[in-house]
């Protein structure tokens, strides 16, 4: 007879086999009421599932990150059934959890209107408050592929036959009758549709089959789910809230940058867009400068030979843009940074007393992303890196490491960025090295954090194939979480591709690369400010950081006067001299986000002085055009971050 341990340690015997859904009501009714699934000897299980022999049992409900998943892969289910009972005709095909909700990928014979998708909505809400049963069973593989044969679910069948035969298959059911509704999936699900209480279609998108251009487009029908309204109601603000900061429309209304179909995944950029993008990278020159950082450039076409002897070619060969000459030899557009800097430190003996040598980018990749993967400037085919390279001896790696990552995380709270979390990613099933040479990496990667005094979660698996890495997470002003700076340790690279020094003792030995950058992605991290600040740059950072607005056409000449001379101090100002009223001009100017407006008045001229506010509406009162230009000369000096103003 089974003895159940819980996660407290206490346990429970019992007479016969027990099921999950018992177990819990051994431990109480409460409990039993909010369980959602269980976890047996670490494997997820449903409620339903039965104990035969010891085991150690958790019972997972709607506060364990498990019992989230199980709610919106139920409730993706909960969505198939319901567009099966509106629109029987639709073909059903798979419907996974992703991140904040779930999808379902659909056949149908005409486009769902948003009329069908607020009555499948409203069928959804029905089934749900009809608390069916959902009950699991299990087929054949040939068995289960005639079963959905029978009932017309063609790809169904076509995802089972892929399926190597003599395998058993997972069938999930609910409800009964001409309501009831089967769907091949793993599991495990909720016990019955009436845990799914807080869920909202979002949007229709297309999708090919099986991702394949070449296949059928169907239609996928996007949705989120929460254990309760609060929740649901808290992340729907926040898709509101994301909506107005979204990137590309700001980029729009400020006339940033666009992108167009004749270049996918590349940007073009606009004067405004293109004096903010270089404005990040004087900021971080000067920032590497001051770290000792040397910037260097590497060619943007190399041999594919040395991409092959990196091992890049064997890892990112699919996503890589290559290009053969007519003499029949083959380049690829480089993807990355790091096999060019190796080429530089190569030239000339190198000795450990150069070391530490730290080179840094600006470097231009091209990676081949699926167009259904770009979305605007967070993911683009052709990006700028902010990419360096720290060549060391491996007793320098805590050392380097800790000034690099307090560089990183200075840098990030100077963009207002203090909320970030850390990673640490080690080896993935496929890399290079030896298991020998990660142990040293990874135990030299977890010294360097911990004399840093930073703590960090593991991210198992994810690390790069030539070393572990450590992830920088920003959150932004809405609770996002965005992945921008990574430090790695590579004992690997460097000997693959034949770069030395020479030691102490006069040997030859292979450096150790620390492989780092901070925005990452310039175009991604520019992205992530905008909606970040919802537009709203920083001073120092704003493309028009003042405008000087008149109020009648008698203050014309001395609008342009201030104007050049702020101009000619190196300030990024422009003067509105339109035949509008004051009122209006402010509003326009408010709304293109520039962070001050300077009005002039005839009172104004006389006094050559300027009447200052912000686009958050602050009075600051009159200034002296020099008063003013020491104010925002200051805020550029101490790039002052004025977060989410107005």
């Amino acid at each position: 007879m089974p003895v159940v341990t819980l996660p407290d340690g206490s346990q429970r015997r019992f007479d016969q086999p027990v099921t999950v859904d018992e177990v819990a009501g051994s431990i109480g009714p409460g409990l039993r009421k909010a369980a959602l699934a269980g976890r047996v000897d670490g494997k997820l299980v449903d409620t339903s599932y039965r104990i035969e022999s010891d085991a150690q049992v958790a019972i997972v409900t709607d506060k364990d990150p498990d019992g989230l998943d199980i709610i919106r892969h139920s409730t993706s289910h909960l969505l198939a059934q319901a567009v099966k009972e509106l629109f029987p005709e639709a073909q059903v095909t798979i419907g996974p959890v992703i991140e904040d909700g779930f999808y379902y990928d659909f056949s149908y014979k005409r486009p769902f209107t948003p009329e069908d998708l607020s009555a499948i909505e409203t069928r959804m809400q029905e089934l749900a408050k009809a608390d069916q049963k959902v009950s699991r069973r299990v087929m054949g593989r040939d068995e289960a592929v005639q079963f959905f044969k029978s009932i017309g679910e063609i790809y169904k069948a076509e995802i089972i036959a892929g399926i190597p035969a003599g395998e058993d298959i997972s069938l999930y059911g609910q409800g009964e009758g001409k309501s009831s509704w089967v769907d091949l999936c793993r599991g495990p699900h909720v016990p019955s549709t009436g845990k799914l209480k807080a869920f909202k279609l979002t949007k229709v998108a297309g999708a090919y089959w099986r991702g394949d251009s070449r296949n059928e487009m169907l239609q996928r029908i996007y949705g989120t789910a929460w254990p309760d309204k609060k929740q649901l109601d808290e992340y729907l603000h926040r898709l509101e809230e994301a909506e107005k900061r979204d990137h590309r429309r700001i980029g729009r209304e400020l006339d940033l940058f666009h992108l167009q179909e004749e270049a996918p995944g590349a940007v073009f950029w606009h004067p405004k867009g293109w004096e903010v993008f270089q404005q990040l990278i004087q900021y971080m020159r000067e920032r590497q400068n001051a770290a000792g950082f040397q910037e260097v450039n590497s060619p943007q076409i190399m041999d594919a030979q040395l991409w092959k002897q990196s091992g890049h070619l064997e890892k990112f060969g699919d996503s890589m843009f290559m290009t053969q000459t007519p003499d029949e030899r083959l380049f690829a557009i480089k993807p990355m940074n790091c096999p060019g800097h190796i080429q530089i430190f190569k030239q000339g003996i190198r000795s450990h007393h150069d070391l530490p040598l730290r080179f840094a980018e600006f470097g231009i990749v091209h990676r081949y992303e699926p167009s259904g993967a770009l979305h605007g400037l967070m993911r683009v085919r052709a990006f700028t890196q902010d990419d360096a390279h720290i060549f060391i001896t491996e007793d320098q790696i805590t050392q380097e490491s800790v000034s690099v990552t307090k560089l990183i995380l200075d840098i990030y709270r100077e963009f207002g960025f203090d909320d970030v979390r850390i990673k640490f990613s080690d080896r993935p099933a496929k890399r290079v090295g030896s298991d020998e040479v990660w142990d040293r990496s990874e135990h030299a990667l977890k010294e360097a954090a911990r004399a840093a005094g930073i703590d960090y979660t593991l991210n198992p698996g994810e690390g790069a194939f030539y070393g572990p890495k450590l992830e920088f997470v920003l959150r932004d002003a809405i609770g996002r979480d965005w992945q921008c700076g990574t430090l790695q340790v590579d004992l690997n690279l460097p000997g693959r591709l034949g770069a030395h020094y020479i030691d102490e003792g006069s040997h030859k030995r292979p450096p150790v690369m620390l492989h780092r950058a901070i925005f990452g992605s310039l175009e991604r991290f520019f992205a992530i400010l905008l909606e970040h600040h919802a537009g709203k740059l920083p001073a120092w950072l704003a493309p028009v950081q003042a405008a000087v607005l008149t109020i009648t056409e008698r203050q014309n000449e001395y609008a342009l006067s201030v104007t050049e001379s702020l101009k000619k101090q190196g300030l990024r100002v422009e003067s509105d001299l339109r035949n509008e009223k004051v009122g209006f001009k402010i509003r326009a100017h408010t709304l293109a986000r520039v962070p001050y407006l300077l009005v002039v008045g005839d009172k104004e001229v006389a006094a050559n002085l300027l009447s200052v506010r912000t686009r958050s509406g602050e009075d600051l009162g009159t200034l002296s055009v020099e008063a003013f230009a020491e104010r925002l000369h200051g805020e550029v000096r101490s790039r002052g971050r004025q977060i989410g103003e107005g």
